[in-house]
């Protein structure tokens, strides 16, 4: 579907400008992961990078003059309303991943020197998993309304967000494991051929490790570290250019 991008249709060209097809052209690409069958880190790290490309194109998009001159001042503060929720995502994401990265460096050391509390520090890891849900959740649940009130307003900046916050989804969806993983009485289903009713990726294989502390191994949890690291860096680098972009709508 190509961007209509009219607010006050009669005040845009009757022709699309290049940067706000390029900015379709992009969201189109986002929708498309959407789709995707299955998420991995790697997918949803691509989709992170994807995001940072188009806020950095919807940045460029602020600057032209026949967006400044369309956008009301009304228009304008929901997307700045918009834009600190999904930079909350992002934080919350990050410290949460922060927090989870620090449990398990300190499960790794104990794994190598094999020595030390381990399930003190399991706790503090699900503890942060806990914490990082319920920060989710209560940023989701703010981010509805506005959503909808930009969606009228003003489609693209809308729409968005709507992927961003469908990224975020992602992620939390592939920290948490389908729902049916969550009755650890299928581990050993999941842990047989016969994977198919839930995917295990690097945070669910460590999830169910810590159901017998005598199965987990060092590479997994190194795997899943390196893992959040790579999704920290992806978020960061959003964030960047997620505050470029607030800067550009604060000078309109």
């Amino acid at each position: 579907m190509a961007l209509s991008f009219h607010v006050r249709s009669n005040s845009f060209p009757s022709r699309q400008h290049p940067q706000a097809a390029h900015v379709d052209e992009q969201l189109n690409r986002l929708r498309s992961s959407e789709t995707a069958s299955s998420s991995s880190s790697s997918s949803i790290c691509q989709r992170l990078s994807n995001l940072q490309d188009l806020h950095d194109s919807l940045d460029k998009m602020l600057r032209l003059s026949i967006t400044q001159q369309t956008l009301s001042q009304e228009q304008i503060e929901m997307i700045l309303d918009g834009s600190i929720k999904i930079l909350d995502l992002c934080n919350v994401s990050k410290d949460g991943l922060s927090q989870m990265k620090e449990s398990l460096k300190e499960i790794e050391s104990i794994l190598r020197r094999k020595r030390g509390d381990l399930s003190a520090e399991i706790k503090k890891y699900l503890a942060s998993r806990k914490f990082l849900k319920k920060s989710f959740q209560k940023v989701f649940k703010s981010l509805t309304t506005g959503l909808n009130k930009n969606k009228e307003s003003l489609a693209v900046f809308g729409e968005a967000e709507a992927v961003t916050v469908s990224l975020f989804e992602s992620l939390f969806s592939f920290m948490s494991g389908p729902k049916a993983c969550g009755k650890w009485s299928l581990v050993s289903k999941m842990m047989s051929q016969n994977k198919a009713a839930c995917e295990v990726n690097e945070f669910t294989r460590v999830d169910l490790e810590f159901q017998s502390e005598k199965s987990l191994k060092i590479e997994d949890v190194q795997n899943l570290d390196s893992c959040i690291q790579d999704l920290e860096d992806g978020i960061e680098s959003l964030s960047k250019s997620l505050i470029k972009y607030r800067v550009s709508i604060l000078n309109i």
